[in-house]
């Protein structure tokens, strides 16, 4: 008798990747830039999102999917209070957002009203990075106080990444960060990659960042 295997994860990934294609496939149909952010817990997403909101909401009209492992509304409700729609997953304990997750929640906003759709990933630098979704461009947002050793010790997540924003970079005068160390870091796992130093707290960096965002909506709609 031959033992048979079944290959599970890989057929996993297979579905998730068809359904990502078919999310990306709805975005360009109705002219929407999509953003996954990710991160760790206590990085800043919802605060650079907010700002993200602020510089750009005049000129964009903005959807944010908000993936928690657990059913509260805590950042849905901020950026319905600054005055655009959103949509919660709770992922029920999952560590990430996957395909069919986020096709749930396109299938809840009205994206032919939207521009930019920005998806903020559960908190975790592991398990993001191994599920496709379907956005147009990959954001990592790590932050001053976690230390400069990230990119060393979780690597895969600074893979295939299009931006890494630096984030809280007001208190690098109060923590021991080598940024030098960190670019490495990154440099090493993602040549070239373009970086945005910024701080939501003083503002510094939010309109570079917002520059870039609001040309790459705009070219997407050519």
């Amino acid at each position: 008798m031959t033992l048979k295997t079944v290959p599970v994860v890989e057929k996993i990934m297979d579905a998730n990747d068809q359904v990502a294609a078919e999310n990306r496939k709805l975005l360009d149909e109705a002219g929407v830039f999509g953003l996954n952010i990710m991160a760790s817990p206590g990085s800043g997403k919802t605060s650079v999102i907010l700002q993200t909101i602020q510089r750009l909401a005049p000129k964009l009209q903005i959807g944010v999917i908000e993936g928690d492992t657990a059913p509260v509304t805590i950042d849905a409700d901020k950026v319905m209070a600054a005055g655009m729609p959103a949509v919660q997953i709770n992922t029920g304990g999952s560590c990430h957002l996957d395909a069919p997750m986020l096709s749930r929640g396109l299938g809840a906003l009205d994206l032919k009203d939207l521009d930019l759709l920005i998806v903020e990933n559960v908190g975790n630098l592991i398990c993001p990075a191994g599920f496709a979704l379907g956005t147009h461009a990959n954001v990592v947002i790590a932050s001053i106080p976690e230390g400069d050793d990230k990119p060393y010790k979780y690597p895969n997540i600074y893979r295939g990444l299009d931006v890494i924003i630096i984030n809280k970079i007001d208190l690098m005068p109060y923590i021991d960060f080598n940024m030098d160390y960190f670019r490495k870091g990154i440099e090493i796992l993602n040549p070239g990659l373009t970086t945005f130093a910024l701080s939501c707290k003083t503002g510094e960096g939010i309109e570079e960042w917002a520059n870039w965002l609001l040309e790459k909506v705009e070219d997407h709609k050519k």
